[in-house]
């Protein structure tokens, strides 16, 4: 297809728009504050549904929008309103950030033009395409889910001017956090401009996400005020210090949301082609949003295509997380494996080797898809939280269900002959309680959000120790210390790649509200000076052991049989006993403790056991002795396993070589 959006000459700018069914478009050139039309050209169709033209002496920097009309008939899907600006879905960057205005969603005839409203698309030239480098992240590592504003709002050692943006991201004190915690890539949730949904403004509150997006590649004002230079720089900079930078796309709908929502961009150009509808013009609503984005359609397939190459060509970004990515793979409705889209990301020359990760469910019929990605493809997997959370929680008969999870949940990925597992384990995400509200709620607490705590999941399998949220009883609060810090030793000792979202490191809450989505305050922003440094301490121990046992982040399906070279058998599932478990072990509905025995260890095949104590109670475990090793804590200030180890407790004991004076010496706890 002919280049969209604005192309840049010596002699002027090409602007160019796509429709297949409206009957004319206009470019409306603005004045350099934005706020004021000085021209308004019709673009000429070029065939395929391109309409274009060429403006001679208009240069870099020109502020402009499309206009569109045709028939207006919203009950066929069709909105097209002359008065109604539409930014184009190709700019690269806006001047200035979206704003909810009811006006944007008045019908034709019945508002005013809606241009001083609406930011105004900035044609500029794109820096110059980066060399193609491999991406740093590789499968096995860690993803830092990062939401670019809260991270950094209240961190006392970045400038006030600089705090809640992009650029803040490569500041060396967050560079020397992420470098303790061993991060493989940050996941920057969304920071392509976005708009609040239209029940905010009335409540005071605005989107803090970003999962509301309008235009795709042009970059939020708020949180890259530098545009995409400073995008491109933060990349070079994390990457200098051997961090990837993924991004975390929204392709699955916009903000103009329902038939009662705001025209802004897509719906003013082609909406029937743009979304999808039923057959009676309706919208469909697979995302819970109003809309849902026609992925199946080729000329929405390019536009996705394009943005994801844009980010790679011009900001050198490791790949990208998809939210509710099975609206990618729809074709007719239905999810398809091998959807165009989907295949068309794999196949690509610029994508190809880039991380893709996707958020393998929407509310559509047959929308929850975790496993049937295709390959490359890597998947939250929510089955891994929940089980997670159910074993710590107490619930019974979970043993069976926590082994599956720490050896990569081969039930789901190991599909077709797959050998690695494609799951991103996670026990809280942005989505949902965070990790500290997980053993300090019972119940959900979104009072805030302004909708009576309706909204957002009911089901959090979380527990709160005894008392509902804050408490000065240092048995609770020592309880959901350790509580914390057995989630995350669970979470590093887990097989695949891992994610923890930014502050679940150092105990960072919500007050229960488990869909803060709306919360840009300090229920969202990281309280950096009151970090729990206790359990950051824990978590940065526990990324260093991660690190130094690569059986841990291994990929590779677990099979119960010695890896070639090694006598050792690959895993071994132990009682607290050192027995291997038996069939009347994995079906106790009681049990609550687990050894994982990895094989295979470094140059001296040694072992490497995770001592799960689930039970309140404290138990001994015994470790199965070997001739000429013994067995020791893999982190020098860890516990020991020589007393009996307490309740709510994950330890790490790798096996060590003795020496020549206890060559006969076995200590096995």
């Amino acid at each position: 297809m002919t280049s969209l959006g604005a192309t840049i000459t010596n002699e002027g700018i090409r602007l160019a728009a796509w429709s297949s069914s409206a009957r004319r478009i206009w470019v409306s050139i603005f004045n350099d504050e934005g706020n004021r039309e000085l021209d308004r050209l019709e673009l000429r169709p070029e065939g395929e549904g391109v309409h274009a033209l060429f403006v001679a002496g208009l240069a870099a920097g020109a502020r402009y929008g499309f206009r569109a009309d045709g028939d207006y008939a919203p009950e066929q899907g069709l909105w097209f309103d002359p008065d109604k600006l539409l930014v184009d879905p190709y700019a690269v960057e806006i001047d200035r950030p979206y704003a909810y205005d009811g006006r944007l969603a008045a019908r034709r005839g019945e508002g005013a033009d809606t241009a001083p409203l609406l930011p105004k698309a900035i044609a500029g030239f794109l820096p110059e395409p980066l060399a193609a480098l491999p991406p740093l992240f590789r499968s096995g590592g860690l993803v830092y889910e990062v939401p670019v504003r809260a991270f950094t709002m209240l961190h006392p050692d970045i400038p006030k001017h600089q705090r809640g943006t992009i650029a803040a991201l490569a500041h060396p004190a967050i560079i020397e956090h992420l470098k303790r915690l061993g991060v493989g890539a940050v996941e920057l949730m969304p920071v392509t401009a976005s708009v609040d949904e239209r029940h905010l403004p009335p409540l005071g509150l605005r989107n803090a996400w970003g999962y509301n997006p309008v235009t795709f590649m042009a970059l939020d004002p708020r949180l890259a005020p530098g545009g995409l230079a400073e995008l491109r720089q933060t990349v070079a900079t994390l990457r200098d210090a051997g961090i990837g930078v993924i991004l975390d796309l929204v392709f699955n709908h916009t903000g103009e949301s329902d038939r009662f929502g705001p025209t802004l961009s897509l719906r003013g150009l082609d909406s029937p082609v743009y979304y999808r509808h039923w057959p009676d013009g309706s919208l469909v609503n697979d995302t819970g949003t109003g809309n849902t984005v026609a992925c199946d359609h080729p000329v929405v397939q390019e536009m996705v295509l394009d943005t994801l190459r844009h980010f790679v060509r011009h900001a050198g970004v490791d790949g990208f997380r998809f939210d509710l990515a099975p609206i990618l793979g729809r074709v007719g409705g239905s999810f398809d494996t091998d959807a165009p889209l989907l295949r068309a990301i794999r196949n690509d020359p610029v994508l190809g080797d880039r991380v893709l990760i996707a958020e393998p469910w929407d509310i559509g019929p047959g929308g929850y898809q975790l496993g049937n990605f295709p390959t490359p493809f890597l998947e939250w997997n929510d089955k891994y939280r929940d089980d997670i959370r159910r074993f710590w929680r107490g619930d019974r008969g979970m043993v069976g269900a926590l082994a599956t999870r720490l050896a990569g949940s081969s039930e789901i990925f190991a599909k077709a002959g797959q050998q690695t597992s494609r799951s991103v384990n996670f026990i809280a995400a942005h989505d949902g309680m965070a990790l500290a509200d997980i053993v300090a709620y019972q119940h959900k607490h979104n009072e805030a959000n302004g909708e009576q705590n309706r909204d957002g999941h009911d089901d959090n399998l979380s527990w709160n120790n005894g008392v509902e949220g804050e408490t000065r009883d240092q048995g609770i609060v020592t309880a959901r210390f350790d509580d914390q810090c057995a989630l995350l030793a669970t979470l590093f000792a887990s097989r695949g790649t891992i994610m923890l979202t930014a502050g679940d490191e150092f105990g960072r809450t919500q007050k229960g509200n488990n869909n803060a989505y709306a919360q840009d305050n300090e229920i969202t922003w990281l309280d950096w000076a009151g970090r729990d440094q206790a359990l950051e301490k824990c978590t940065v121990l526990f990324a260093a052991i991660r690190r130094s046992m690569p059986a841990l982040s291994d990929t590779l399906f677990l099979t119960g049989q010695p890896l070639a070279g090694s006598e050792i058998p690959d895993v071994a599932w132990l009682t607290e006993t050192g027995a291997p478990l038996d069939e009347t072990d994995w079906h106790d509905q009681e049990r609550h403790r687990l050894v994982m025995m990895l094989g295979g260890i470094g140059d001296e095949d040694r072992r490497l056991a995770v001592v799960i104590n689930g039970d309140r109670r404290k138990c001994m475990f015994t470790l199965p002795p070997r001739q000429g090793f013994f067995w020791s804590p893999a982190a020098a200030d860890a516990p020991d396993i020589s007393r009996p180890v307490p309740g709510r407790m994950v330890i790490f004991m790798i096996e060590r070589k003795a020496g020549p004076a206890n060559a006969e010496g076995n200590h096995d706890g």
